[in-house]
């Protein structure tokens, strides 16, 4: 099914783009979420609309995730979890377990996809983290991953 894309959806396409998307895919999720709509000749002739709305909340994101981004860089959070006697985390801090307590430490809301752990943090020590906002926008901030006594 081709649709055009009236907002944009990570890493599937931007607003005012044409694309051919599996039928499920947009009668399930686009559709209804109001993503897309069903490319006809009556909203292709909006496609200049659709696309100059999508640039303008595009420019407006990037500039909040822009600052955001400045605010964050270099920040520096303790998170504390209990050992095994190998020196190993029973569990493992996660992105969740960054951007929660990042969350707190800011005062504002960080959201866990945000954060680019490569892999869970298993042992104590410190790491630095990639926080990516969009594609062009990213910060680093530094993790001291820490003993719970």
């Amino acid at each position: 099914m081709e649709v055009i894309f009236t907002q944009d959806v990570p890493n599937k396409a931007q607003a005012g783009e044409v694309r051919r998307v599996p039928d499920g895919y947009a009668r399930n999720y686009l559709l209804p979420q109001g993503l897309a709509e069903i490319a006809t000749e009556e909203v292709l002739k909006r496609l200049h609309k659709i696309t100059a709305v999508g640039d303008e909340i595009r420019i407006r994101e990037t500039a909040v995730m822009e600052e955001l981004a400045k605010g964050l860089d270099d920040v520096t959070i303790t998170l504390t979890a209990r050992v095994t006697p190998t020196g190993r985390y029973y569990g493992a801090i996660t992105s969740t377990h960054i951007a929660m307590q990042l969350s707190e430490e800011v005062g504002r809301e960080i959201e866990r996809r945000w954060v680019e752990v490569a892999e869970p943090i298993r042992e104590p020590g410190e790491y630095d983290i990639t926080l990516r906002f969009s594609t062009e926008v990213t910060a680093t901030i530094h993790v001291n991953a820490e003993v719970e006594e």
